[in-house]
C-alpha cells in the first residue's frame, strides 16, 4: 500500500474490509489482478478499485515461481528459492520482480499498467527490510539486495511502483485523469 500510495500522490486508497480473500487462482498476474479488482467491485460500487498480483520469475527455475510466488516454499519460500538454485550461476539467476495493477471504474472501464524490475537472485540472503524475497533480489545496477537497500529505496524502485506509473499513464492516454 505504501508503494501504491507514493506513486498514486492524492488518491484515497485504502484496503478493502472482507470476510475472505479472492483466491489467486488466474494463469497470469493480469488474472488475479482483475479478479481481485472485480471482487473489490462487488465490496465497493460506485467507487475505483484495483487489483495486484505480482511475483518473482527466475530464469534458472523457467520463470518459477511466477503467479504461485506468495505459495512457493510455504513458510520459506527465499529458502526453497535458494535450495533450487544451488549450483546454478551466471544467466540462470537472473531474475524479475513483475507486478500487474489492474484499476476498475464505476462504470466498468478497466485500465492496468505492469511493472517489470529486473536483478539477479544472491547466493544468501541478506538486509532486514521489505519482504518477500527481497533479501535475496539484487537489482541491475546495484551490489545490495533489496532488503539491504531499505524500504525508502524500494518504494522508488520497486516493480509495484513501476506498475502504479505506467497505471497513471493509461489513465492519462485514457482520459481518466
Amino acid at each position: 500500500m505504501r508503494e501504491l500510495e507514493r506513486v498514486l500522490d492524492g488518491w484515497d486508497l485504502s484496503v478493502l474490509d472482507a470476510d475472505e480473500y479472492p483466491p489467486e487462482d488466474g494463469d497470469t498476474y493480469y488474472a488475479n489482478a482483475r479478479g481481485k479488482a472485480e471482487y473489490g467491485r462487488r465490496l465497493a460500487s460506485g467507487a475505483w478499485v484495483l487489483g495486484e498480483d505480482s511475483g518473482i520469475e527466475v530464469a534458472g527455475l523457467g520463470g518459477a515461481p511466477g503467479v504461485l510466488s506468495a505459495r512457493f516454499g510455504g513458510d520459506d519460500p527465499v529458502g526453497r528459492l535458494l535450495t533450487e538454485l544451488q549450483g546454478v550461476e551466471g544467466e540462470g539467476r537472473r531474475a524479475r520482480y513483475v507486478s500487474e495493477l489492474v484499476a476498475i471504474a464505476p462504470d466498468g472501464q478497466e485500465v492496468r499498467g505492469t511493472g517489470i524490475f529486473e536483478g539477479r537472485i544472491a547466493g544468501e540472503a541478506r538486509g532486514s527490510e521489505g519482504f518477500g524475497y527481497d533479501p535475496v533480489f539484487v537489482p541491475d545496477g546495484q551490489e545490495l539486495t533489496v532488503a539491504e537497500l531499505g524500504n525508502e529505496w524500494k518504494q522508488e524502485h520497486s516493480h509495484r511502483t513501476l506498475a502504479a506509473r505506467a497505471l497513471l499513464r493509461a489513465l492519462r492516454e485514457a482520459g481518466r485523469v
